[in-house]
């Protein structure tokens, strides 16, 4: 048994929008910084990751994953499922692994027939959620079928622009099989608690990232042995002694947690929007109706709701934006990543330090006001507006009108 960090849906460099960045070097490198031991490699169905996989990751056939300088690779893919049933358009994105080339490459074939696996590393197809399903469980029982950011207006199971309304709709007498839920950045499992009906699956959380610094900002913290099957069987029993916890965004820094329209600066709560009748009090059109409205629609229980099998959560925000918020620059800057990297290697990772490392650790060994930064996470004392319409939320972590002379001691470090 060992304590472990997983992300299990990223992308890679041939992925729409992403960062050429995203090749397995980099990957390494900065699941070592976050503190991940096991990443998904996103992307299987494009065959030049595919082969960049081959060449670069050692093969463990016992555990069912690959391996390389001390990280544990599983192989993973998101598809995007567009298809039309009983005269509506719905488009979902899942989550798939597999514990080995050889099944991938049955994946692969049998995906073929139904879109064009170059063209995207995260491909479109024209098939059901259902019918995916039931073509990958005929290639092997041990594929693992996670519905993807399963609230996301535009691309999800039950997205309020193109979704359904349960997942037995979507996937009807495959719903069984469905190995867990992901929550997305923009809802967090408090969210989904509110839903009697996703009691029975462990919901996870991944970074979905397009780019190495944003790996693990998301991830799912296991108790268990390494392995595929063993994974596969702690989500789908849903074991709360092995499935420790998620580590979360707060769900309103993700970009569709509020209702709202991007290009008429519209950000509203779901009770605004119903004032508004869903129109943009700006421009006049329906408002792109985010997580929070979603989850309130389909939702039969109150908030505050914790079913007596729910798996816990820490909410965290990431390591380069505390950083960034105490210095007053742009988390992209070089400046923040440099002290980003000199901060992980010293405490070993950005997951230790922002859940593990003792408070009075944090505050002998910090610059004061990234100490009091991670304190006010870890207690969640945070000013947040949420994000809307592909619009990522703002977090301020310190009040504006703090004592400024914390700043000076920051260049001391």
């Amino acid at each position: 048994m060992e304590m472990f960090v997983a992300d299990f849906h990223i992308h890679s460099k041939y992925s729409r929008a992403t960062s050429k960045n995203m090749n397995i070097p980099n990957l390494i490198e900065w699941a070592r910084y976050k503190g991940i031991h096991l990443l998904g490699t996103g992307d299987f169905t494009h065959h030049l990751w595919l082969q960049e996989i081959k060449q670069s990751l050692e093969y463990l056939p016992e555990k069912g994953l690959f391996f390389s300088e001390g990280i544990y690779f599983i192989l993973s893919g998101e598809v995007s499922n567009i298809f039309s049933e009983r005269g509506k358009v719905y488009r979902v994105h899942n989550l798939i692994m597999a514990p080995s080339l050889e099944v991938v490459q049955q994946i692969n074939k049998m995906l073929s027939y139904y879109g064009n696996l170059a063209s995207d590393g995260r491909p479109v197809l024209g098939m059901s959620c259902k019918n995916l399903a039931e073509e990958l469980f005929k290639i092997s029982p041990d594929i693992m079928l996670i519905p993807a950011h399963i609230w996301t207006p535009w691309f999800s199971v039950f997205g309020s622009n193109s979704g359904f309304n349960s997942l037995e709709e979507a996937f009807q007498e495959f719903t069984d099989k469905i190995t867990a839920l992901e929550t997305g950045l923009s809802s967090d499992p408090p969210m989904n608690w509110r839903l009697s009906a996703l009691d029975r699956f462990s919901l996870v959380s991944n970074s979905d990232s397009h780019s190495p610094q944003r790996i693990g900002r998301e991830a799912n913290v296991f108790d268990c042995e390494v392995n595929y099957w063993e994974i596969k069987r702690v989500l789908e029993a849903k074991d709360k002694d092995k499935f420790l916890y998620t580590v979360e965004f707060f769900p309103q820094e993700g970009k569709y947690h509020y209702d709202g329209h991007r290009n008429c600066k519209v950000r509203l709560h779901p009770k605004e929007t119903k004032k508004h009748g869903g129109i943009c009090p700006v421009c006049g059109r329906p408002l792109t109706r985010g997580v929070l409205n979603r989850v309130e629609e389909l939702a039969d229980r109150e908030e505050g709701f914790v079913p007596q099998n729910s798996i816990g959560y820490k909410s965290l925000v990431p390591l380069s934006e505390i950083i960034a918020e105490a210095r007053g620059m742009d988390r992209s800057s070089k400046a923040v990543e440099k002290e980003y990297v000199k901060l992980v290697r010293e405490f070993g990772s950005e997951f230790n330090l922002l859940v593990n490392v003792e408070e009075n650790q944090l505050f002998s060994q910090l610059p004061p006001k990234i100490a009091e930064g991670i304190k006010k996470v870890r207690e969640g004392k945070l000013n947040i507006l949420p994000g809307f319409d592909g619009e990522y939320g703002v977090i301020k972590i310190f009040d504006q009108t703090e004592d400024k002379s914390k700043d000076a001691q920051l260049t001391l470090f």
